[in-house]
């Protein structure tokens, strides 16, 4: 029996977890990544303590596997995309590292868009300017830390620096910076002349070759494979953004199908082998099977949320379940069901981590009274995530027909009552995934591909992609949900003109 291990990185943990040929789970370990925010709308971390939690799940994961270095066949990565990680000539980091949820760049978004930059852009690369992107970040250091930009020789996502760490090979991967703006979509490289439209043209001297999800890029060091375990010459292939490594580990795989991801992001979207080239859909960018393009509709808005209002308004029931041996998502699970869906509660809007409502939109709870206890915001919550999944759930049928289910991965997926108000609200059933570790688990599929294990990914999603459930709308709520759903873009549309003075 040979092994798989997918090595995710996404807002906020560092995960590696072993899958067999059949995509069982084997073992899997996490490690907290400590995210820094100097300033509003700055997300940013560490790059060597990124590396140091990233082998040290590694190493966790196959100690509690029993399984021998030498059984692992392949390894690869899921990670987010957007941000920024740039190392110097040696391959240190220049910097820390920047994440998907940075909105510090948005005035040169704001600009672009107003002067009709945005628009050119979209001509070469089907999507829109957003001030999480590497383009509109490498602007901003241009402008603000010259030092660093000056020093900083290869520019990389998540996945090319972990992987970096591991071969001492340095390449970037396509579909993640496909979903960048770095890459012209019709050639499929990178363009000089989109660059010279951020004003970043130097900097294409900085950007690392590209390659496949499953291309080889290298072999586990003899360095790499002290510090993880891992046994040396272990082959690596490059990975995929994490909603590819989701969507394949989905079975995304034919242009029927569409998918959701409620992580840190909301993810919403389906294949096509056309794009879609007008600005009635947010995002194109390259699927990892290679002849489809991934449509996609998202914000930073969904199941991150939740984890906030844990861990700044739940700590005291959190403690307390956990002397009890409980978990606090259980509470929380008992807490949302025990308000009926009739239940007047006020709209959260879920910005926390930022919104394309507008670059600058917050999070707000609107309609508060003394009535509302925790257990009212807490569902406002879930209803807000879900409401802000249905937004761009609608704009992606304005291009798709109505599917016969939407598959749902993702923190979200973890909780049947909340996949069942993702059923009411869409009036669509929702298949949930059988495992929890998806993002690690497309990964693996890309290293199985990789490795001669599995065909294509037609083949890997036959023999490693199961469904555990399917949850069916009640048609009784159809109503409810579309009325709450209404006041949510109401309370949205409302603040739209609010959010600059704030």
């Amino acid at each position: 029996m040979k092994y798989l291990m997918g090595i995710d990185n996404g807002g906020t943990y560092a995960k590696a977890a072993l899958f067999d040929e059949k995509g069982r789970q084997i073992s899997v370990s996490s490690r907290l990544v400590s995210n820094v925010h100097p300033k509003p709308g700055y997300s940013e971390r560490d790059m060597e303590e990124l590396w140091v939690s990233n082998r040290e799940a590694i190493r966790e994961t196959l100690e509690k596997s029993g399984v021998l270095p030498s059984q692992i066949a392949g390894i690869s990565f899921s990670g987010h995309g957007k941000g920024l990680y740039l190392a110097d000539s040696s391959g240190r980091p220049a910097r820390n590292g920047i994440l998907s949820t940075d909105s510090r760049a948005w005035e040169y978004v704001e600009k672009w868009n107003e002067d009709g930059t945005a628009q050119r852009v979209r001509e070469k690369t089907w999507q829109p300017v957003l001030p999480c992107q590497p383009v509109s970040l490498l602007r901003w250091l241009k402008d603000n830390e010259p030092d660093v930009y000056e020093k900083s020789s290869m520019v990389f996502s998540v996945n090319d620096y972990i992987r970096y760490r591991l071969t001492g090979e340095a390449n970037g991967e396509i579909t993640t910076f496909s979903g960048g703006n770095l890459i012209n979509m019709a050639t499929r490289e990178y363009d000089r002349e989109l660059l010279a439209l951020f004003g970043i043209e130097d900097a294409f001297g900085k950007l690392m070759p590209l390659k496949a999800p499953a291309e080889l890029c290298g072999f586990v060091t003899k360095r790499a494979a002290e510090e993880t375990g891992l046994m040396e010459g272990t082959p690596v292939s490059a990975g995929m953004f994490d909603i590819d490594a989701c969507g394949i580990a989905s079975g995304l795989s034919d242009e029927e199908k569409m998918c959701m991801i409620a992580g840190t992001w909301s993810i919403n979207e389906f294949i096509s082998n056309t794009p879609v080239s007008d600005s009635a859909t947010s995002m194109n960018s390259i699927f990892c099977i290679p002849e489809y393009y991934l449509i996609e509709e998202s914000s930073p808005t969904s199941a991150g949320n939740l984890e906030w209002f844990i861990e700044n308004l739940l700590q005291a029931e959190k403690e307390e379940v956990k002397q009890k041996n409980g978990s606090v998502y259980d509470l929380i699970n008992e807490w949302v069901e025990s308000v009926p869906p009739e239940e007047p509660l006020p709209v959260f809007l879920p910005f926390l981590n930022g919104s394309d409502e507008s670059p600058i939109a917050k999070g707000t709870f609107v309609g508060l009274t003394s009535y509302h206890t925790k257990k009212h915001l807490i569902r406002a919550v879930f209803e807000g995530v879900v409401f802000s999944h249905l937004t761009h759930v609608k704009r992606l049928l304005k291009n798709h027909a109505v599917p016969k289910s939407i598959r749902l991965t993702g923190g979200a997926a973890n909780s049947r009552v909340w996949t069942q108000m993702f059923a009411d609200a869409l009036q669509i059933p929702v298949d949930v995934i059988d495992g929890k570790e998806i993002g690690a688990q497309g990964a693996a599929i890309a290293a199985g591909v990789a490795a001669g294990i599995y065909n294509d990914y037609s083949d890997a999603i036959q023999s490693m992609v199961h469904i555990c459930y399917t949850i069916l709308p009640q048609k009784e709520l159809r109503e409810v949900y579309e009325k709450k759903y209404q006041n949510y873009r109401r309370v949205n549309d409302a603040l739209s003109g609010v959010w600059q003075h704030l």
